[in-house]
């Protein structure tokens, strides 16, 4: 297949076998030489914002594994960042914040933003340059519910209580907020695809924690403003929609967001995922627990979704981020594992 975006072909709704294969953040902490970069670059933000690092960490699991997508580095909440909120990144806690009150939604300042995401920008300039031809370049931004959620209570939460809250109690400012969000990122992403962006993946790590109209309002009607900027400007570049827990919700979620695959976190049955593909692209689902167990866990769950999933348009992918403590050499018994397999 040298030579041959595969994930762009699965993209446009062609079944590929064996599927295409990369992973939510394959560029992390599981890697030694990113560890090394890392140590080196100073604070988080600063890995994000120097190209040099920033390139340099994405296409390190490109070289190791040979990915077949390559997805920028970078972080959710440099969109907040740049409207003027104040970001860093402690060990052990993650992203901090200075919660956003009512108020202060309308002095969000968008003045400087692409001056200050102009890193980004070049980042993914450069990957596409340095890039091999048949490695899709993924964009990517966070959707704005999930954005939100960090922006309201200032760091991560086990159930979003704070931002579902903010929403109950403001609903004005909150609907505000969220279109804000929509449409600085969909700016953002459209930058990206200037820059040379192949696909990309909008993140709603948070979709599972909310009650169908709280869905529709926080997370399908934001995501769809997005898509529809997005695609003013560029019809034909997929676009990937990841509503995590979304459970019985990822079922109109493609129709309603406009999104063109979806990306199913471990929980979402395989029959379930087969009724979904039968619309439309999907990447997914393996529980990142088995990539992190190896042996026999990892085989059945690779085989299951290459068995149920295989014959359709299918982005071989984890249900969520890849975890530190996973051992590179899963990695590769993964990958060869599902590189080495045939129909069935």
């Amino acid at each position: 297949m040298a030579g041959r975006k595969t994930v762009l072909e699965v993209l446009q709704g062609k079944a590929v076998f064996p599927p295409p294969i990369w992973l939510m953040r394959q560029a992390g902490r599981y890697l030694p030489e990113y560890r090394e970069t890392r140590a080196k670059a100073g604070g988080f933000l600063d890995l994000c914002f120097n190209p040099d690092t920033a390139v340099e960490v994405t296409l390190q699991p490109i070289r190791r594994f040979g990915f077949d997508a390559a997805i920028l580095f970078s972080d959710i909440l440099v969109v907040p960042h740049a409207l003027g909120r104040d970001l860093r990144f402690e060990e052990g806690l993650g992203p901090l914040m200075t919660p956003i009150a009512a108020s202060e939604i309308e002095r969000l300042d968008g003045s400087r933003f692409h001056e200050k995401l102009e890193p980004v920008y070049e980042t993914v300039r450069r990957l596409k340059r340095d890039l091999p031809a048949e490695t899709t370049l993924i964009g990517f931004s966070g959707a704005p519910w999930t954005v939100a959620t960090y922006m309201i209570a200032g760091q991560g939460t086990p159930d979003q209580a704070p931002a579902r809250l903010f929403a109950y109690r403001h609903p004005e400012a909150f609907a505000k907020l969220l279109a804000l969000i929509a449409d600085w990122s969909a700016d953002y992403l459209v930058r990206q695809i200037e820059a040379g962006a192949d696909a990309l993946q909008i993140f709603d790590s948070w979709s599972g924690v909310l009650d169908e109209a709280a869905f529709q309002a926080a997370c399908v009607a934001p995501v769809k403003r997005i898509v529809a900027r997005v695609r003013e400007s560029y019809p034909d570049v997929p676009i990937i929609g990841f509503p995590k827990g979304a459970g019985a919700l990822y079922g109109g979620y493609r129709e309603q967001t406009g999104v063109t695959a979806l990306g199913l976190d471990w929980t979402v049955p395989l029959s379930q995922a087969r009724h979904l593909q039968k619309a439309g692209p999907v990447q997914g689902n393996l529980d990142p627990l088995r990539l992190v167990a190896g042996g026999r866990a990892l085989a059945e769950g690779i085989d299951r979704i290459l068995d149920e999933l295989g014959k359709g348009p299918l982005i071989f992918n984890l249900g969520h981020g890849i975890t530190p403590e996973t051992p590179v050499e899963h990695v590769e018994e993964m990958i060869a594992r599902v590189r080495g397999r045939t129909k069935r």
